[in-house]
Order: structure tokens, then C-alpha cells, then sequence
């Protein structure tokens, strides 16, 4: 429970001590699994002790056994090793200190870490982590190559001289950490992301020499996975030789198989683009010499024609095509005209024929009242009734007298 305190009435150090005390005396004994760091073995003292490390949270804590305990397992434990241990949390309250009183110690083999790798590895391919979409193309040239390495290692003098060589023009941001024990994690992680962070930084390099099993475990953590893969620039992994397969290898955008062959996956060779540009030249060359060649033939088929040997030809007989064409055309054309004449003609006899002018200039005239309207019958006419005589040069005036003639 919370104490009830102020700056009047205040708990002393020693009872604040006591009650942590309390507390953690509560605690019941738990396994815990760490690396030892520390190991101080006194001859002739009874007591053995230890730090234990947690690499993947850099955190450790104090760990005390009895001789007796840590001789069981003293030639397969040493410093470096991971252990498995049974122990009480135990508060010095003088010194208000926390440590961890182990009654039994278990190495842990090399089966049962491959063993937890394996289920490490499932569980992050599940989340997708591995997937081939999600790698990130490297750049063709590189204007700064960030590199995360052991100081002074080997690895680093071979991915530097390696990329020298093939294109000296190459800078790098180089990041000397820890690439074994307890510090390695942290400062892989907390290197990479500085170089993620960098914009100049156009691809990352995470290399190490070759080792043992549990000399490449920190590449094989969980938080130096998971922060490789939440980064924006491309990350190449070179860790051991070809047959070590950290789980960086497998988050990567690259895998190279080790540090001089990841300056070769990185940086392209001078030499090699200088003479892959001279072959693209010959061939661009070549191409456009083999176009105009082909132009060239074509054009010289096209002149060696009849019809481009005399041009004029073609003119001329078209010419005579055409006269003859014309020719045809006006005779068929007058030939229409003087049928169309003629029975033009005919037709206008035929109206001249059948017109009351021509029956007029036959003798024949018409007699109309004055209203216009002709006589056609004697009945319709009455006596003294006087009448138009319309003949073929004019008009006479007629009396109408029944029985006489006038």
C-alpha cells in the first residue's frame, strides 16, 4: 500500500529500505534466463558471484550462489555464457541493493537456442517481416554508404578497401560498435538508426566477421530485427560467412554472403561500368551503322527503277491515257447532245402541233363572248348578241343573227 507522507512527517531511508525489503521477500523464486557478464570465484569463500545481462534490454542484475551451486556446472559455465537460473529476489537493505540468490544453474545447450531461433524466426515470418515485397531496391551508386561494424575489425577493412578499389570516389559514414556480448544489440540498433536517419545516407552496410553460434546471436534479435525492418533506407547484412544465417540476413534488402562481397553487391566497379559503357557504345554504333546500310540499299533498289530512271515516262504515257480518256469523253458527250437536240425538237413540233394557234392558222376561228368564254355550241348564243372572232392574226367583232347570214 501507499505511504502517507510529507514534507513535515517523512519516512526515513531506513524504513522505506525495510518495506522494499518486505516487498520483494514476497517474491516467490522464478527461472530466469540471462548472460553472464561478471564472475568472481575467491578460493576458499563460499559464496560465487555473478552479473547476469539481459543483451536484448541492457539490464543486469546481481546474482549470488553458494560454491556448491556453481560447481555443478564450473566447466561449461564460464563468462559469456547463457544460463538458465532458479533463484530468490533478495534486498540488502544496508546498501539497498537487489539481487538475485540462485539455487540451481542450467547452461543453456546449443539445441535449445537454435530451438528458440526457430520459433524467433516463425513467429516474425508470420508478421511478414521476410517478405519479398517488402525489400527495398539499392541504389546504382551510392553518394554515401553508411557502414555499422567492429572497431578496427577485419570486416571493416574489407568492406572500405573492397569499395575503394572498385569505385574510389565512395564515402562512408562508418558507426564502430560492439559485434559481440552483452553491448552489441544496443549499439547495432541505436547505429542503424542514426545512419536510417540521415538523409545523405543513401544505403546501410551491418557487417562482422565470421564466429561461433552464440557470437552471432545479437544479430539475431528480436529488437535489432524488428528496427532494421522499420527502416526507410536500404539495409545490406554481411554478418559471418555463407553458411551463417543470422535473422538479419533474412530482414535485409540484401543478404550478402560477407563484407567484401556486400562493397561488391554495394558499389558498382569502375572498371567493369567504364567497359560495360564502351560495349553499349559499339553496339549503339553498329546499330545505326546497320540502319544506314539498310537505307542505303533500299535507296539505291529504289533509284535503279525503270520509273526512277526515267521519271518523265510515266508522264508521258499517262498523258496519252488522258487524251485518249478526254477524247472519248467529248465524243460521248456530243453524242448526248445531239439526242437531247433531237427530241427537243420533235417534242416542240408535237406542242406546235397540237397548240390552238396552229388550229387557227388552219382557217378555224373562235368565237368568244365578252367575258372571254368561248362559243361552243348555237343554242348558247342569242340573237343580235355581239361576239369575238379570234383568228390567227386577230380579232374580228361578229353579230349573232339566227336565220340570216351576215
Amino acid at each position: 500500500m501507499a505511504l502517507n507522507t510529507s514534507p513535515e512527517a517523512p519516512v526515513p531511508v531506513g524504513e522505506v529500505s525495510r518495506l522494499i525489503g518486505g516487498w520483494i521477500d514476497r517474491l516467490g523464486a522464478v527461472w530466469v534466463e540471462g548472460q553472464i557478464t561478471q564472475l568472481s570465484r575467491r578460493p576458499g569463500a563460499g559464496m560465487v558471484f555473478l552479473t547476469l545481462r539481459d543483451p536484448s534490454y541492457d539490464v543486469s542484475l546481481t546474482v549470488t550462489c553458494y560454491r556448491a551451486v556453481f560447481d555443478k556446472v564450473a566447466d561449461v559455465v564460464g563468462e559469456g555464457a547463457r544460463i538458465v537460473a532458479l533463484g530468490k529476489p533478495e534486498w540488502y537493505a544496508p546498501r539497498g541493493q537487489l539481487s538475485l540468490r540462485v539455487s540451481e544453474i542450467r547452461p543453456v545447450g546449443m539445441g535449445e537456442l537454435l530451438a528458440r531461433l526457430e520459433q524467433l524466426k516463425r513467429s516474425l515470418a508470420a508478421e511478414g517481416l521476410f517478405a519479398a515485397e517488402r525489400k527495398k531496391p539499392l541504389p546504382f551508386l551510392p553518394g554515401l554508404v553508411g557502414l555499422v561494424t567492429g572497431r578496427a575489425s577485419a570486416a571493416e577493412r574489407d568492406v572500405l578497401e573492397t569499395a575503394r578499389q572498385r569505385w574510389p570516389a565512395v564515402r562512408f559514414a562508418v558507426r564502430n560498435v560492439a559485434v559481440q556480448g552483452v553491448h552489441a544489440v544496443p549499439q547495432v540498433i541505436d547505429a542503424v538508426r542514426e545512419l536510417d536517419a540521415d538523409p545523405a545516407v543513401d544505403v546501410i552496410i551491418v557487417a562482422r566477421g565470421g564466429g561461433s553460434v552464440e557470437d552471432l546471436l545479437p544479430f539475431s534479435d528480436e529488437r535489432l530485427v524488428r528496427a532494421v525492418a522499420g527502416c526507410v533506407t536500404p539495409v545490406v547484412s554481411a554478418i559471418g560467412h555463407e553458411p551463417d544465417t543470422p535473422l538479419l540476413d533474412l530482414v535485409a534488402d540484401l543478404r550478402s554472403r560477407t563484407p567484401t562481397h556486400a562493397a561488391k553487391d554495394v558499389v558498382p566497379d569502375v572498371r567493369e561500368e567504364l567497359e560495360r559503357v564502351r560495349q553499349l557504345r559499339e553496339r549503339a554504333l553498329r546499330a545505326v551503322r546497320g540502319m544506314l546500310e539498310r537505307q542505303e540499299r533500299g535507296l539505291a533498289d529504289t533509284m535503279s527503277r525503270p520509273v526512277m530512271a526515267r521519271p518523265h515516262a510515266m508522264v508521258a504515257e499517262r498523258e496519252e491515257q488522258v487524251a485518249a480518256v478526254l477524247d472519248r469523253a467529248r465524243r460521248t458527250f456530243g453524242h448526248l447532245l445531239a439526242r437531247a437536240e433531237a427530241e427537243l425538237e420533235h417534242t416542240a413540233a408535237r406542242v406546235v402541233a397540237l397548240s390552238p394557234a396552229a388550229t387557227l392558222a388552219r382557217g378555224y376561228a373562235v368565237l368568244q363572248r365578252a367575258d372571254g368564254s368561248a362559243v361552243r355550241a348555237a343554242g348558247e348564243v342569242a340573237d343580235g348578241e355581239r361576239l369575238r372572232a379570234r383568228v390567227a392574226d386577230g380579232e374580228l367583232t361578229v353579230v349573232a343573227r339566227r336565220g340570216e347570214e351576215e
